[in-house]
């Protein structure tokens, strides 16, 4: 062994004796220095036994409504292309495009000189023939004439007021009156335009009343029928969304077998026409409405296990219950069992309590 190891070993055996003889007093250090650790970074017994700040309600009886939600859209309550029902040259508009108009009302009239000539002409007839039919009376109570010349002259006549009529039904059909109250929508044709029964003239619109046309899930056939009320909210002049009531008028004999879906359809009054058709609304359907419930906010309810649970504020603690649920709403759900009208339930904090913890209200509602 060189003297070089030599020296290098005797060093390491020094300085193992020399740790051996130092580690007592380091030990003991770091145990004097770990306490006030864990004294800094441990919870005071105060702040462990701090009450939880809650938010509470007392529970009372209330009307809990069971509704859908669908989309639909704004329907006029009849509407119609307006069309003459012959062919000829437009003399005569009368309507003003965007007016109101009256059932009757004469909107526009083509060219009828040659069938007011025709008229004319048969009409001149009419005290020659009714002569003629008087005198063959007056001859065949006389036994003057036989009873088949009386009635020639008789046949003449009809015919003559039969062909009077038929003129009169082709004048009527130079004319387009309104079939309906409405609104009546943007001309097509211009006075002189030549006009035939494909020509449309102008649309006529009645919007007072309303429908609203929505489908619903097949689910839902048997509960909505002829008289449920809806709700359709619709964008209003402002931006905001105004609701509307309006009640089913006729439902769709079968389900759709591609959508599954009912189709339905509701009418409004708008009284004031300020709903147009055309326009996308949503539907709102109560579907039934249970009267004396225990409802629950959503965020009270804990569900563990298959089961569901609440918290009570009871004597300053929160006190665990099992509920029984029943219909479910936007924000809240309908309890069958456990609770009672009366009850003061913890709303607020509701995953971090446990049995038995100190809570204080914060607030009641």
């Amino acid at each position: 062994m060189t003297k070089r190891v030599k020296w290098s070993v005797t060093a390491v055996i020094l300085l193992f004796i020399a740790g051996m003889a130092l580690y007592p007093k380091i030990k003991n250090r770091l145990r004097s220095a770990t306490p006030e650790k864990e004294a800094k970074t441990a919870p005071s017994p105060a702040a462990r036994n701090r009450p939880l700040n809650i938010n509470a309600e007392i529970l009372k009886y209330q009307s809990l409504t069971d509704k859908t939600i669908s989309t639909g859209s704004t329907l006029p309550d009849e509407e119609v292309d307006l069309s003459f029902e012959t062919s000829g040259k437009v003399v005569e508009i009368y309507f003003e495009e965007g007016s109101h108009v009256k059932k009757g009302d004469l909107l526009a009239k083509i060219n009828d000189k040659p069938l007011q000539a025709e008229l004319k002409k048969l009409e001149a007839q009419i005290p020659l023939a009714k002569d003629r039919v008087y005198r063959q009376r007056t001859l065949l109570a006389r036994d003057a004439v036989s009873q088949e010349a009386f009635e020639q002259v008789s046949t003449e006549y009809e015919k003559l007021m039969a062909d009077i009529d038929l003129v009169k039904a082709h004048i009527a059909q130079t004319e387009l009156r309104a079939p309906f109250d409405g609104i009546i929508g943007l001309r097509e044709v211009s006075e002189g335009a030549y006009a035939s029964p494909t020509v449309r003239i102008a649309t006529l619109t009645k919007i007072k009343p309303i429908k609203i046309d929505f489908s619903i899930p097949e689910s839902y056939s048997s509960e909505v029928k002829k008289g449920t009320r809806i709700v359709f909210r619709i964008e209003g002049p402002t931006g905001l969304m105004e609701d509307h009531a309006a009640t089913v008028y006729a439902v769709e004999s079968k389900v759709d077998s591609d959508t599954r879906t009912l189709k339905v359809r509701a009418i409004y009054p708008n009284e004031r026409e300020n709903i147009v058709p055309g326009r996308y609304t949503s539907v709102e359907i109560t579907r039934r409405e249970i009267k004396n419930a225990i409802a629950i906010p959503s965020e009270a309810l804990i569900p563990e296990m298959g089961k569901n649970r609440v918290y009570l504020y009871k004597s300053g603690k929160a006190e665990p219950v099992e509920v029984a649920i029943g219909l479910r709403t936007e924000s809240h759900i309908q309890v069958l069992e456990g609770l009672s009208a009366g009850d003061t339930l913890i709303i607020s904090g509701v995953m971090q309590l446990r049995t038995g913890i100190a809570v204080t209200i914060d607030n009641l509602y």
